[in-house]
């Protein structure tokens, strides 16, 4: 039988609305949306010394953290299936779904149980990518050199050492695996992975799922843990970390005149994203809606966005154009602002080109300056706070500006977040390679 949504649209010719019914994340600054939200209102910053590694002979010695977090515990507390494939990645982004499938009320903690949708359409979209501290690199190149084809016997042999979990824990889709396992959903399921862009893209995947009838609801967002020695140094290698090593908490300062690299950081974040009328029907809390997203690609440099900020540009309209919305009726930009020379001076070009003349009214922050950059989970917690600075009234600030930018010069709320109406909000993620992704949420009216 067709649902009295999907009938209606098909008669109209329209799409089906897509509503955020749930949130959950872990972050530097909380193991909570609230906590987080929390810290995000009171200028708090969870930046500060790594300690996952040592990095003391590292240029850049400071990282966001997530702090007080018990990986076993989490192990413990999953399915016997899915436990041993939970790394510190992939069990931020059980923490963060299973927050948000509870504020979904699609899942009971206690009880471990779900309910409140049908299998086969509630799926899974995912920014993440694999992870680089696997057993697979060491054991290939301690054993797996065999220079005899014969020897295949040896080689199965050495494979046969490693516990089929490590491979869901070294490939990109494990997380997909442990939650689909974990929620029973059984619809469409996609992993991401291109960079900051990640879980900004895996959202507008999971948008286009829902609005041509192909599910009712996903579960979209990321999660990230790049704090190991390689990644950090390579980091460091291209110039994008800032290496204010001295000051930790004021060392991401997006826009401001002084910036000099991002901050990395870690966690996960999640959302329920639901066929508006599906959420009505069971209740439902319903916090927004997702009113479009639009993508593209550079084409310029890996690390850099182009001076003319066109690649971002192109997202943003598009993103405008899907939701059938006007520059004029946008009331927030939640940046991507890294703190990086090049790519927050693009980001401000692209800004001003979307938005003409008013671009200088409307307010840009970038809450990186108190999350750090979660990378793939950055489009995916920042997707959150648009969405609670719609639903709060409540524009969060730019924390650490303090020098101005003449390239820079849009008003970035520093210091001190606001109270004022948010009816439409715009995030964006701009990511390493040049990819580039922009979301729009908006006030749900029924």
């Amino acid at each position: 039988m067709t649902s009295p949504s999907s009938n209606g649209n098909a008669q109209r010719g329209l799409r089906r609305r897509v509503v955020v019914t749930g949130m959950g994340a872990i972050t530097p600054l909380g193991h909570t949306v609230a906590t987080t939200w929390q810290g995000l209102q009171q200028g708090a910053r969870g930046v500060g010394r790594l300690t996952l590694f040592d990095a003391s002979t590292f240029e850049t010695q400071i990282g966001a953290e997530v702090k007080n977090f018990d990986l076993e515990a989490v192990r413990r507390s999953a399915r016997p299936e899915i436990a041993e494939a939970l790394d510190r990645k992939n069990a931020f982004g059980l923490v963060a779904a299973r927050e948000a499938m509870a504020d979904a009320r699609l899942y009971t903690p206690a009880a471990g149980t779900t309910g409140g949708f049908e299998p086969g359409r509630f799926g899974i979209a995912l920014g993440t990518e694999g992870r680089r501290d696997s057993l697979l690199p060491e054991l290939a190149q301690r054993k797996l050199r065999v220079s005899a084809p014969e020897q295949v016997d040896e080689r199965r042999a050495v494979l046969g050492e490693i516990p089929s979990w490590e491979y869901l824990r070294y490939s990109p889709y494990g997380l997909a695996y442990a939650l689909s396992a974990e929620f029973g959903a059984r619809g469409p399921i996609t992993t991401i992975s291109t960079a900051c862009t990640s879980s900004s893209q895996a959202l507008g995947f999971a948008l286009d799922k829902i609005r041509h009838g192909e599910a009712d609801i996903m579960l979209a967002g990321g999660a990230e843990c790049l704090m190991e020695p390689t990644m950090v140094a390579g980091f460091i290698l291209l110039g994008a970390l800032s290496k204010n090593n001295a000051d930790p908490q004021g060392a991401s300062r997006p826009f401001d005149g002084e910036r000099d690299g991002f901050v990395l950081a870690e966690g996960g974040a999640m959302l329920v994203l639901e066929d508006a009328w599906h959420a009505y029907r069971r209740g439902a809390p319903i916090y927004a809606e997702v009113a479009g997203f639009g993508a593209s690609i550079n084409a310029y440099r890996i690390t850099d966005s182009p001076p003319d900020g066109q690649g971002p540009l192109i997202a943003m309209r598009a993103a405008l154009a899907d939701a059938g919305l006007e520059p004029s009726q946008v009331d927030y930009v939640n940046a991507h602002g890294t703190s990086t020379v090049q790519n927050d001076a693009s980001e401000t070009v692209a800004i001003k080109r979307c938005f003409g003349e008013r671009a200088a009214r409307i307010p840009v922050s970038s809450t990186k300056s108190m999350t750090g950059h979660m990378v793939n989970a950055a489009g995916a917690i920042e997707a959150i706070i648009s969405t609670l600075a719609i639903r709060d009234g409540f524009v969060p600030p730019t924390m650490n500006y303090q020098h101005s930018d003449p390239v820079c010069d849009l008003d970035y709320v520093p210091n001190q977040g606001r109270r004022q109406p948010v009816h439409v909000a715009v995030s964006n993620s701009f990511g390493f390679g040049g990819s580039n992704g922009s979301l729009i949420f908006r006030s749900y009216v029924p």
